[in-house]
């Protein structure tokens, strides 16, 4: 039975009220102080409340002040799956004053030290497992205080790994910062809190420069859209994406956390069975995840078994939605999805459907305070129907990219709108669908092939289980059409291609059809689960 949470209004308010609080770490204090004894976090089996987790920030906070040579505004890297250390690193942080560098616990010594020593991190709050790859990366970057954490070390802490790497382990960082005196920082609306680094698909990531303004804007942003089906204090949300990706820090850090819901962090959202087992512990009300993830829980025969009775709201965000993995859900668990789009750089949300009101193959209307424009290439608005790159004006955006003046310029209008990269489509009545990406279009004999198009079309086909879709060159056409798919289990291969041709043909232009299709056994992915064509392209 499907459930639909019907919004009477797309929005539940007209502007943006900045009054609430004068900064994120104003935000963190007021809703553990509003919250108290209810559970904010859960993480292997163990809570932490609201007034617990401002105790252990306001120590983290205490300690980097009085043990520590860190100054308000200088950066701190922290480099931790979705685990409760992750959160209080990054609250005692912000009360700090400083700024965070979320960082991907797989990079490599490369992107370390690149990321290390473009935000000029002078601490990194890290996993006790990447201790021995580290000795490097210190010495090449301005770190000088390591703070390191085993998963398990809040439930029991664990033995760590002797390098010769000078570090303190994080449950001696919280049993010192509890026996000094916190001083709080003043702090502005319009100071920095994150630089929070694209993933560098061009060339070397950049920081997005991200001030307490930007997330602030866009938690409120979004809770006009999506907060008349909060109840305050009585959701149960599940974290499975990275809480080091900007997405999932600004719903489950900001907005839940400011609604007081229980976030249930996911530490490893690969193991599928260990996925499962928690949510069967949870009556979870609000789930977020994106395409790979919503597809690989629904073929499991265990996740189908779950109770969905209290799952009243699902968002995507970080890739296109499928119609197909959205009918998917929809039919396992009750519940729609709404989709939204952003970036890093917009904090990140630009637009999101309204639950009920979801439109499928759209990414909603811009949230409230949002100027969306689609422009041609010449920087020029493009009317309703024709496609263009999508380019956004509001309070979430960036201030701009860290130390890059000349990279800030190329992707910002004279009258200030950032172009985004996307190509995109307005309709008549102010929604927005992206088609693709500007460097993912294939062009056909001067046709535009979109590779997201052709992707939802090999999805609708009963022997596939994920697929991409990439362009290659070809003496003919310029460019042709290639198909990199896996199949569900126990397809023969021959007898597929055959039907996913015939099925490609019923559907799409002739030039759009897959000239070559090559079946692997996975496809790259993001640590996010964005399926990586730019790997495929190699």
């Amino acid at each position: 039975m499907t459930r639909v949470i019907q919004n009477q209004v797309y929005d539940s308010q007209t502007q943006l009220d900045f009054s609430r609080y004068d900064s994120l770490a104003d935000m963190i204090v007021s809703s553990c102080e509003r919250y108290g004894d209810k559970n904010a976090f859960a993480c292997l089996g163990k809570a932490i409340s609201f007034r617990e987790l401002e105790r252990d920030s306001r120590a983290f906070a205490a300690f980097l002040q009085h043990n520590t040579q860190l100054q308000v505004g200088d950066r701190i890297a922290i480099q931790l799956p979705n685990i409760s250390q992750f959160v209080i690193a990054a609250y005692g942080a912000i009360r700090a004053g400083l700024v965070l560098v979320n960082t991907n616990p797989l990079y490599t010594e490369r992107e370390l030290i690149h990321q290390f020593k473009d935000s000029g991190a002078k601490a990194l709050v890290v996993l006790s497992d990447l201790l021995p790859i580290l000795a490097k990366v210190v010495a090449s970057t301005p770190i000088e205080t390591v703070i390191s954490t085993h998963p398990l070390d809040l439930i029991e802490p664990q033995i760590q790994p002797r390098t010769g790497l000078k570090n303190i382990e994080f449950t001696k960082v919280l049993e010192l910062g509890r026996q000094l005196e916190f001083s709080e920082v003043e702090l502005t609306l319009d100071d920095l809190v994150a630089l929070q680094y694209t993933g560098g698909t061009t060339g070397l990531s950049k920081g997005a420069m991200l001030s307490h303004r930007n997330l602030i804007a866009n938690a409120l942003q979004c809770e006009s859209r999506i907060g008349a089906n909060l109840v305050q204090g009585e959701e149960i949300f599940v974290a499975p994406l990275p809480i080091y990706h900007i997405y999932a820090f600004l719903v489950n850090l900001v907005l839940y956390f400011e609604r007081g819901a229980l976030t249930v962090l996911i530490p490893n959202p690969r193991d599928i069975a260990s996925l499962i087992k928690t949510l069967a512990k949870y009556p979870f009300t609000g789930f977020a995840g994106l395409n790979t993830l919503f597809v690989g829980l629904c073929h499991q025969q265990a996740f189908r078994e779950l109770d969905f009775s209290h799952l009243k709201i699902t968002i995507s965000g970080g890739t296109a939605l499928t119609e197909a993995a959205a009918k998917l859900w929809q039919q396992t668990t009750g519940c729609t999805i709404s989709e939204g789009y952003g970036l890093s750089e917009t904090s990140p949300v630009i637009s999101l459907n309204a639950p009920g009101l979801e439109r499928l193959g759209s990414i909603g209307k811009p949230v409230i305070e949002t100027q969306v424009q689609i422009l041609d290439g010449n920087d020029q608005p493009l009317p309703p129907g024709q496609a263009g790159e999508l380019a956004v004006r509001g309070p979430q955006v960036m201030s701009g990219y860290w130390q890059k003046p000349d990279e800030t310029a190329a992707v910002m209008t004279e009258d200030g709108f950032f172009k985004t990269g996307d190509i995109a489509i307005e309709s008549e009545d102010g929604y927005h669908s992206i088609v693709d990406r500007k460097k993912d279009l294939i062009i056909v004999s001067g046709f535009n092939v979109y590779p997201n198009e052709v992707e939802n079309v090999l999805a609708r086909c009963e022997w596939v289980l994920e697929c991409a879709v990439i362009g290659v060159e070809d003496e003919r056409s310029g460019e042709a059409v290639k198909a990199v798919i896996v199949l569900k289990p126990e397809v023969d291969a021959a007898k597929a291609q055959a039907a996913i041709e015939a099925h490609c043909r019923a559907e799409l232009a002739a030039y759009k059809v897959p000239k070559v299709i090559e079946f692997v056994a996975q496809l790259p992915k993001s640590t996010v689960g964005k399926i990586l064509r730019r790997e495929l392209r190699k």
